[in-house]
């Protein structure tokens, strides 16, 4: 028996040692395709290697036209038989998630190209802006070097926009306006900043010559693409909105919540129930700092209304708002270690600039972050101009951006917000978490950071219950993105009903309001990952508390969290859970 006993142990230990052996040899082969994948991916899409930082690959611009598309369609058909060679099981947990991503990556890939095919109807796809610019805007390489791959590159400017020109059909009004707009922006990086450096190398006189004419060559075609779009007819686009069904899908793939697009909107319904009940006792509290003995309005919406619109009269200058913005990146530092939140790392700098023309459309403030294959490089805090605005569309916005807002609009887009969070994405060892980052994950670290700061006290030192009204306010804008976006695509919710939700429910400036709209229009299930993000952390982080109790640690949550990178938050959730 002693010897049967004997052999059964050996048996079961040499059983159990195969099985790490054969799980050791399985990652090890798996992080080997993960390496090559990258390397294919990169060379398919050379614009975004460059923007990540990996820059083997400057001197090329593919031409979108067909070829292209079957290149692509290809290589994630291969990739996805590919991946079904590696036992799912037999990964470790790290891995787990890396197959998920790029499973649904692969998935997606292939849907944009059969289903959504917004190369036809968006001429706003077609812009060459982005990575021009961030090569003659990084300094990763000797500017004589970062030339000539901008100069060879420049070579096929004229041929992609021609491409572009044969693939638009029936684009929506709204996408050509947008299309319009961005690349007469571009513009400018090839007749002012590509010649600026050009001319500061001093060149021999005939090189600087050919590279003069190349990028002037570049403006003459993007020249075209705009007079092309001008000139084309609108009158059968299609809409601007995504249907329901594409819509479903689209927020599948592109959120990867736990959650569907149905879901997520009942709870949007039920966070905004919530927020205008703490902000309705909030306005009553306030109502006799500011109106003395006036009667209240009988209706709530009403009254949290004209208490947000005097106190959003507070606000800084026009010509003051960039500079406010870099003060208050320094305070905002200082409160995340006086609390001990989480770590910040000083040597990695965060510049304000002002948002470059090619960005220009969409958004008024955002965070461009150096890629993982640059550590060492600036993240950017862009924030939009008002120059040329008249005073009342500028005195809206800075209303809806008063002294409040201002302070929490910093926390969402630097401190502790998405700076701090991309920071971390680039320390996450895997380039799979890096690179195919999850905009919910993303956007909803950064909606949870704004909560996470004024119940650490954020604020006390100035009006407690103004600031928290503004919060719920700004809070309730994430909400109504949510329910804005999901009612314009998929619900048919019409100019005036978004008004109603955004002005009078949501307590929006008319000129972020409208922003919003032409936001809506031009851009689709993004705007929903700000809080369905927020929602799964949130929910994570609640359960958390109360399964830990006393020995919870705000600190040690976020970090953990943070340091799984930029997957979705379902996928870490069960990494964080399991450990």
């Amino acid at each position: 028996m002693k010897n049967r006993f004997h052999v059964i142990c050996i048996v079961m230990l040499l059983l159990f040692s195969l099985q790490v052996l054969a799980k050791s040899n399985s990652n090890s082969a798996f992080n080997k395709y993960k390496t090559g994948f990258i390397n294919r991916l990169w060379k398919l899409y050379p614009d975004w290697a460059t923007s990540v930082g990996y820059h083997q690959y400057d001197s090329v611009l593919n031409i979108p036209n067909a070829n292209q598309r079957l290149k692509e369609k290809s290589f994630f058909s291969i990739e996805r038989n590919a991946l079904k060679q590696y036992s799912y099981e037999q990964l470790s947990d790290a891995n787990k998630i890396d197959y998920r991503i790029l499973e649904d990556y692969i998935n997606y890939g292939i849907w944009q190209i059969d289903q959504y095919k917004s190369w036809q109807w968006n001429p706003a796809d077609y812009n060459v802006g982005s990575s021009f610019a961030y090569i003659l805007s990084e300094n990763y390489a000797p500017l004589k070097k970062r030339l000539a791959d901008f100069y060879i590159k420049l070579k096929n400017v004229p041929a992609y926009y021609e491409a572009a020109k044969q693939h638009i059909y029936q684009p929506s009004e709204v996408h050509l306006k947008l299309a319009i707009d961005q690349n007469e922006g571009t513009l400018s990086i090839f007749e002012t900043d590509y010649v600026s450096a050009v001319k500061s190398l001093k060149l021999h006189p005939e090189m600087e010559k050919a590279y003069l004419q190349r990028g002037a060559d570049a403006s003459k075609a993007i020249l075209s693409y705009i007079q092309f779009l001008k000139n084309y007819n609108t009158e059968n686009g299609r809409s601007f909105r995504l249907g329901k069904d594409l819509y479903a899908d689209k927020f599948k793939y592109e959120i990867q919540s736990a959650y569907t697009s149905d879901e997520i909107y009942d709870a949007a319904i039920t966070r905004k129930d919530f927020l205008h009940t703490e902000m309705t006792q909030l306005a009553k509290l306030l109502w006799p700092r500011y109106f003395g003995k006036l009667e209240m309005p009988v209706n709530n919406l009403q009254l949290i209304k004209k208490v947000i619109d005097t106190i959003s009269v507070k606000h800084v200058k026009a010509k003051n708002f960039k500079a406010e913005i870099e003060k208050q990146i320094p305070e905002l530092t200082a409160f995340v270690k006086e609390k001990n939140l989480i770590y910040i790392n000083p040597k990695k700098p965060l510049k304000v600039r002002k948002e470059p023309s090619y960005m220009a459309g969409v958004a008024g403030a955002s965070i461009s972050s150096p890629g993982p294959y640059e550590r060492k490089g600036t993240t950017y805090y862009n924030v939009g101009t008002l120059d040329g605005w008249d005073s009342a569309r500028a005195e809206s916005y800075l209303r809806e951006y008063n002294q409040y807002t201002l302070q929490i609009l910093n926390i969402h887009e630097a401190i502790p917000g998405h700076y701090v969070q991309l920071v971390y994405s680039n320390k996450s060892p895997s380039i799979i978490k890096s690179i195919l980052g999850n905009g919910a994950m993303i956007e909803g670290w950064a909606v949870y950071s704004e909560l996470m700061m004024m119940e650490n006290g954020y604020g006390l030192d100035q009006d407690s219950a103004a600031f928290w009204l503004m919060y719920y306010k700004w809070n309730l804008r994430t909400v109504c993105n949510t329910l804005l976006d999901i009612g314009v695509h998929t619900k048919n919710m019409s100019h005036a009903e978004a008004m109603d939700l955004l002005v009078n429910q949501a307590f929006q400036q008319q000129a972020e309001a409208e922003g919003k709209w032409r936001r809506v229009q031009v851009t689709n299930v993004q705007l929903t990952s700000y809080f369905t993000g927020f929602y799964e952390i949130l929910q994570l982080r609640n359960y958390l508390k109360e399964k830990d109790g006393a020995a919870f640690n705000v600190k040690k949550f976020n970090e953990n969290f943070l340091s799984y990178g930029s997957a979705p938050v379902k996928y870490i959730r069960e990494l964080m859970l399991k450990k």
